[in-house]
């Protein structure tokens, strides 16, 4: 891995690698609840830095080799219940922030934004609150933060809520019960390359205080419908119709959100991104934003002349 550091603002350093061409156009990776930034296999990556991209994936605060907000508070599993964060130390706003910091860190003016789950939630973030810096949105697996769609189904939560073993092989065996849960139940796993990357994300800094506080952050942001009314980039939605930590409602609910998104399903993908998926995933994602960056090449020759 080649790892880097960028300064992003408010103290916040987030740890960041790219693929593909220095000059192609940017197209960010952002990573859900408590999940480091390798969960986007490297083959991935490359896939997508093969349709013409700059791949850049990083981890975000409180997650993997970027800042941890240790010392701030972390939510109880009371306040997760009733979903009431008074003490949240930050929200998706902020999580938002440090995407855009990244971006100027990086002097990228504008990029291609893909978010899985709570990754999913902070791109819908920026694509609304920084609309100058978002050339296109893919939200995958995710929802817009409503009460009654895209919840999680009842036999996932003793896993989910359930606390992480701080010795390495236990961590891992409880990681991989809990991918087994929520994984896809339509596609072969490969067990032997799930291994390898929840062996990594030990290695590289497991953290379930920070997961809880980015917890704490998407219920303490609430529903977001109201606000995705602002996003205007060419959007795609992509979800697993067997999800069962984000159930599909939650991705029909941010199809319905976003004026002009199309919706994508995917028959047997569970809360993951399964290998035999990419071809379809990766080849949805390069379609939006290649038509997204023909569209605003043709407006601005239009302007020009």
């Amino acid at each position: 891995m080649d790892e880097r550091f960028a300064e992003v603002g408010n103290g916040i350093t987030l740890c960041y690698e790219s693929f593909g061409e220095p000059d192609a156009p940017p197209l960010l990776l952002i990573m859900g609840l408590g999940t480091q930034m390798v969960a986007w296999h490297e083959h991935f990556c490359r896939d997508l830095a093969g349709h013409g991209f700059r791949v850049i994936r990083f981890d975000n605060r409180d997650s993997g080799r970027s800042s941890r907000m240790d010392g701030a508070p972390v939510p109880t599993l009371a306040q997760i219940a009733t979903r009431r964060i008074p003490n949240a130390p930050y929200k998706l706003a902020d999580m938002a922030l440090d995407t855009v910091g990244l971006l100027d860190a990086l002097e990228i003016e504008r990029a291609h934004l893909v978010g899985a789950s709570m990754g999913g939630m902070i791109a819908q973030t920026v694509a609304a609150r920084h609309p100058l810096r978002t050339r296109s949105l893919t939200s995958i697996m995710s929802n817009t933060g409503g009460r009654f769609t895209g919840q999680p189904a009842l036999r996932s939560y003793p896993v989910l809520l359930g606390k992480s073993p701080t010795e390495r092989d236990a961590y891992i065996t409880h990681a991989a019960k809990m991918w087994g849960i929520i994984g896809s139940p339509g596609f072969e796993r490969d067990d032997i390359e799930l291994r390898a990357m929840l062996e990594l994300s030990f290695d590289r800094g497991a953290n379930p205080a920070g997961t809880a506080r980015q917890l704490g952050a998407i219920l303490a942001s609430g529903d977001r419908r109201r606000e995705l009314r602002a996003v205007h980039a060419p959007t795609l939605v992509i979800h697993g119709e067997a999800d069962k930590l984000v159930a599909p409602s939650g991705g029909r609910a941010t199809a319905k959100a976003i004026q002009g998104a199309e919706l994508v399903t995917i028959p047997g993908m569970g809360h993951d991104l399964p290998r035999p998926a990419w071809p379809q995933i990766v080849g949805a994602i390069a379609e939006l934003a290649h038509g997204a960056d023909g569209a605003a090449g043709a407006e601005s020759a239009v302007r020009a002349a």
